[in-house]
């Protein structure tokens, strides 16, 4: 169990099998964002009908609502959202920063304010095990704190020794747990490297994280948070000879098409992201050969063809253009799941297409060439 096993490489990009309890993963891949027991707008047989493989769900939300308790209750997060294939939970480390509209960070854990009633809560890295555990995840994410993307080094420094001191809180706690409850989910815990946009800091959590623990994965956290994205791939480019070939490395909260390319290219095997579903329900669709384009604008008024006539989607495949933004203008909820069914298979798709050159030996080459043309669709839009 929790075997990640290699099988091609190309540079730092390679392919590989990760095992859990729920069933294989095949990476690279992208897990769609179910943050409240819900991918939304889209039942789990859509989810899986689209390739997914593995979807993540947040700590923070279903320890808000409905709670943890119910949800152990209730059989665990498999059975509650009829999703019988692998979950990954985050520690909801990220949302008690961003969302909450008050917190108080000390040594013992992070004090907030609900974004939905105002009632106060304490999150502690035992706290957080425990949480995590009556969720029922296959993979959970230790408690980390998330420094803004332009920190300054004091800050960032400051935020990767606490976490790394909350891991080891974390390590100990997730150690009891199995044996309080016997009968419970088996699980693994994914430490998380933080540092900010500094290189030594980055490779010095790096290094610290490893030795921390046994571990079957690694995270990098505290990345696509606000900092210019050539900085990101630094980053991933200072961490990654750090990182030991046999553990799966998870970029967390990165998923459009440019950046999940661009971390492949770096070595990086998992990521999530909320974009696709979020930006299908504004009307936001990536189109290969063409960027990000707005299903709202003029030129789709009365265009008959697919939205992406590259894809292989159930939204491209049945409906034009001309009926999508129609859909969207009125007003109709359909609107919002179509597009998120193209926006999320275009993503899964990426990533099975990446798997398949990288194991052909071709992928720098196709993945250069990929995104020149997306970013060059892009700039076209722009200036036109």
């Amino acid at each position: 169990m929790f075997e990640f096993q290699i099988h091609a490489t190309e540079g730092a990009a390679r392919t590989g099998t990760l095992t859990l309890p729920h069933g294989q993963v095949q990476t690279p891949v992208f897990m769609p964002v179910g943050t409240q027991a819900t991918v939304k707008t889209l039942t789990p047989t859509e989810v899986a009908g689209l390739g997914a493989q593995i979807i993540l769900g947040n700590t923070y939300h279903l320890y808000l609502r409905p709670g943890h308790d119910l949800v152990r209750e209730m059989g665990g997060l498999h059975r509650f959202q009829g999703w019988d294939g692998p979950i990954l939970t985050d520690s909801g480390g990220f949302q008690v920063f961003s969302l909450s509209d008050i917190n108080t960070i000390e040594e013992e854990g992070v004090t907030f304010q609900s974004h939905i009633d105002g009632s106060r809560h304490l999150f502690t890295p035992e706290r957080v095990m425990e949480i995590e555990r009556a969720l029922g995840a296959d993979i959970i994410m230790a408690f980390d704190q998330c420094p803004p993307g332009q920190s300054s080094r004091e800050v960032a420094t400051e935020a990767y020794e606490r976490t790394l001191r909350w891991l080891e809180r974390c390590r100990r706690r997730f150690g009891e747990l199995p044996g309080e409850d016997p009968e419970g989910p088996v699980q693994t815990l994914f430490p998380i490297v933080q540092g900010g946009v500094y290189e030594d800091l980055r490779r010095e959590s790096a290094r610290a994280t490893l030795s921390a623990g046994d571990w079957h994965g690694i995270a990098i956290g505290g990345l696509s948070v606000g900092e210019p994205k050539p900085k990101m791939h630094a980053m991933l480019e200072a961490v990654q000879p750090e990182l030991p070939p046999g553990l799966p490395r998870y970029l967390m909260g990165v998923g459009y098409p440019d950046d999940l390319l661009e971390a492949i290219a770096r070595g990086v095997d998992m990521f999530d992201c909320v974009a696709p579903t979020r930006n299908g329900r504004n009307g936001a669709v990536w189109i290969a050969g063409e960027g990000q384009a707005n299903i709202k604008q003029h030129r789709f008024r009365a265009d008959p063809g697919p939205l992406d006539p590259e894809c292989d989607c159930y939204t491209c495949r049945t409906y034009t253009r001309a009926y999508l933004r129609h859909l969207f203008v009125a007003g109709e909820g359909l609107s919002m799941r179509l597009l998120s069914i193209h926006n999320l298979r275009f993503l899964v798709r990426l990533a099975e297409t990446s798997r398949e050159r990288i194991a052909a030996g071709d992928f720098t080459s196709w993945s250069r060439a990929w995104l020149d043309r997306f970013h060059a669709g892009k700039a076209a839009r722009a200036n036109a």
